[in-house]
C-alpha cells in the first residue's frame, strides 16, 4: 500500500483548501485527493451566478492555480470514489478497489442536490445544478433564448438562475412552495426580491407544487408542468432546485455521528479518531453560539478547508467566524453575515428604503436584532460594508434600534456599545 499521509476525500473548494493549507503549514508527507468528477477541485458558487451568464471563464473557477498540485506533490485522484472508510485500520477503499492508508482523513464530499419523486420526473429537459458540466449544459440551453423555463423552488440558487434565464431573453415561471420567495427571509424581504424579478418579467406560482410533468408525444421530452392547483404550466427546460443532502452514506456505514450531516467539533473532528469534516456535509460546532451549523456556503467550506487541514496536523484551530455568502441578480449585489439560526425570530431593523425595487437600487442594509445585540446583516448593492457588518457581529455590542437604522451614524461606530 502506500506511504500514510493525508488523505482527502472530495473535489470541492473544502478539498483544494485544505491540500494547499497543508503544504502552507509545512506538510512534506504525501497529499491525496481522491474527487469523483474528472476535474481539479472547483468553485461552485459561480456555477448559478457569473459562470451560468458567460461573464467568468472556466479557469476562474479553479481553487488552486494550473499546475499547483503537480507542483506541490499533491496525487490527485480524478473520476475515483471513497467506497469505504475503515476508521479502526486508518484506511480507505476506493470504488476501483485499491486500499489507500491516511494518517488522517478529510471527507469533503458536499451534498447532492434534491430530486422529486413525481410523475414524469425522470422526462428528459429536467435537471438539477450542482456540477460544472451541469452549469455548462444548462448555459447552452439557456443562452438560445426563446425557451419557457420553470424553475422548481425559490431559494438563492433557483433565484440566481431564473435571473439568468431571463437576462438570456427566456420566458421564465417560478413555482414555490411558501408564499414568498427566498423563504428564509422575513416576507418584506422576499417580497423586495420577489418584485425585482417580477419586474424583469418572470411570473411566481406561489404556495404551490409541481404534481405532475407531462411529455412530449414521444414520451421522452419534458412539455408541461402541473401543479397541485391543477394548472398547467407549458415547459422546454424545467430546473429543480429544492435544497440538497448532504453526503453521509460514507459516514453512516463507517459508523460516524451523524446529524443533519457528519456531526463535528469545532475543529472540524469527527467521532472517528483521525477522521475529519468539512464543506457542506460536515454539521459543525459554532463556538461564538454554541449551535451545531450546517452551511452550504462557499466562505464555509474556503474556511472549513484551512481548519480541517491545520487540526489534521495537530495544531489547535476552530471554525469561529460568522457563515457568509453573496449573490448577483440582475443590477442587484447582496452580501449576508451571520447566524442564520439565530436570525430567525429576531427582530429586523432596516437602514434605508425598501419600498419599491427602485429604491432598493440605491442600497440598504438589513440588521437581525437579538437581546439587543446583531446576530445578522445583509447589505443589498451597499458595497463595502461587509467588513463593518461582520466586526459589528463579532463584537456583541448592544445597539440601539435608532442607530441601526439611521444612516448617519457610520457602521463603524456601531461596534461601540450604546
Amino acid at each position: 500500500m502506500d506511504e500514510q499521509g493525508m488523505v482527502i476525500a472530495g473535489g470541492g473548494l473544502a478539498a483544494g483548501s485544505a491540500a494547499k493549507t497543508l503544504r502552507a503549514e509545512g506538510w512534506e508527507g504525501p497529499i491525496t485527493i481522491i474527487a469523483a468528477e474528472h476535474r481539479e477541485p472547483y468553485l461552485r458558487p459561480p456555477l448559478s451566478k457569473e459562470f451560468l451568464l458567460g461573464k467568468a471563464p472556466e479557469e476562474e473557477l479553479a481553487v488552486n492555480p494550473a499546475g499547483w498540485y503537480a507542483d506541490n506533490g499533491v496525487d490527485l485522484r480524478l473520476g475515483e470514489t471513497v467506497s469505504e472508510i475503515v476508521p479502526a485500520s486508518h484506511v480507505v477503499r476506493l470504488e476501483s478497489g485499491p486500499l489507500v492508508p491516511y494518517r488522517s482523513l478529510l471527507i469533503a464530499t458536499g451534498a447532492q442536490p434534491r430530486t422529486l419523486d413525481v410523475p414524469g420526473a425522470q422526462l428528459e429537459g429536467i435537471v438539477t445544478l450542482r456540477r460544472f458540466e451541469d452549469s455548462l449544459a444548462l448555459r447552452s440551453e439557456l443562452s438560445r433564448g426563446g425557451r419557457r423555463v420553470v424553475l422548481i423552488g425559490s431559494g438563492w440558487i433557483g433565484m440566481e438562475v431564473a435571473a439568468a434565464a431571463r437576462t438570456y431573453r427566456n420566458e421564465v415561471t417560478v413555482i414555490g412552495r411558501e408564499q414568498n420567495p427566498l423563504g428564509q427571509l422575513e416576507p418584506e424581504l422576499g417580497d423586495y426580491f420577489r418584485r425585482l424579478h417580477e419586474a424583469e418579467g418572470v411570473t411566481f406560482r406561489l404556495g404551490e407544487h409541481p404534481v405532475e410533468f407531462k411529455a412530449t408525444d414521444d414520451g421522452e421530452c419534458v412539455t408541461c408542468v402541473v401543479t397541485n392547483t391543477g394548472e398547467r404550466i407549458g415547459a422546454d427546460l424545467v430546473v429543480v432546485a429544492v435544497g440538497v443532502n448532504p453526503s453521509v452514506e460514507l459516514a453512516k456505514d463507517a459508523h460516524l455521528t451523524v446529524g443533519n450531516g457528519i456531526v463535528v467539533d469545532a475543529a472540524l473532528r469527527t467521532s472517528a479518531e483521525g477522521v475529519f469534516a468539512a464543506g457542506d456535509g460536515a454539521n459543525s460546532l459554532q463556538p461564538f453560539t454554541g449551535d451545531h451549523v450546517r452551511s452550504e456556503h462557499w466562505s464555509n467550506a474556503l474556511n472549513g478547508g484551512k481548519v480541517a487541514a491545520k487540526s489534521m496536523l495537530g495544531t489547535e484551530a476552530a471554525l469561529d467566524i460568522a457563515p457568509y455568502f453573496y449573490t448577483d441578480q440582475y443590477g442587484i449585489s447582496l452580501e449576508y453575515s451571520g447566524y442564520g439560526q439565530r436570525a430567525r425570530g429576531a427582530k429586523l431593523v432596516l437602514r434605508g428604503s425598501i419600498a419599491t425595487v427602485e429604491d432598493g437600487l440605491a442600497g440598504f442594509v438589513a440588521f437581525w436584532l437579538r437581546d439587543g445585540a446583531v446576530v445578522a446583516a445583509m447589505n443589498v448593492n451597499a458595497p463595502r460594508s461587509q467588513k463593518a457588518l461582520k466586526a459589528l457581529i463579532k463584537s456583541r455590542a448592544i445597539v440601539s434600534e435608532s442607530r441601526l437604522a439611521d444612516p448617519s451614524v457610520p457602521l463603524a461606530e456601531l461596534t461601540a456599545a450604546t
